[in-house]
């Protein structure tokens, strides 16, 4: 193993992380019309690639080529995953919505780390130096904020009946 091994790898396995949140993002906007969430799902598409140009950026000057096997794991992932979420609710679902919004949360917060931990790496290598990591940083936060009330939205709508006739089982007990 060569000593680039942990930096090319971390950095691969972030790139392949984006395609699974590039493609929930894509099927949430193709399946949920209501209340704009269609143009917000591609608005933060679009800034997830737009992220996804840095990292790219980031891996050509270090001369880091995208790991295939990492991307075909990371797409048969996401289509796992969607499947999962197929069988827990329909297409357009609260609870479909709730699962993917969570994943898709979860890879910003990844993402999030990803800069932070580059951030603090530049500080002792030259090499890792030149992204504004802090940009970065300020735009993985405020893509966080901005989907935490279409997830929260998402649980209301899926717990709401869920939890009624749960009380209602539960009082006739």
């Amino acid at each position: 193993m060569s000593d680039t091994h942990h930096l090319d790898t971390y950095l691969a396995d972030h790139l392949a992380g984006s395609v699974v949140a590039l493609e929930l993002l894509e099927h949430l906007e193709k399946n949920h019309h209501e209340a704009g969430l269609q143009e917000f799902f591609a608005g933060l598409r679009e800034d997830i690639v737009a992220d996804r140009h840095e990292l790219e950026s980031l891996m050509k000057r270090l001369a880091i080529s995208a790991s295939t096997l990492r991307s075909a794991l990371a797409w048969l992932a996401e289509k796992a995953g969607r499947l999962k979420l197929r069988l827990d609710d329909s297409a357009d679902g609260s609870l479909r919505l709730l699962e993917a919004t969570e994943l898709v949360a979860t890879g910003i917060d990844g993402k999030r780390s990803l800069w932070l931990a580059l951030a603090a790496a530049s500080e002792d290598s030259r090499i890792l130096q030149g992204p504004d990591y802090g940009r970065l940083i300020e735009r993985a936060i405020e893509q966080r904020r901005r989907i935490e009330p279409v997830r929260l939205a998402a649980a209301r709508a899926a717990f709401r009946e869920s939890a009624v006739a749960k009380e209602e089982s539960l009082a006739s007990v």
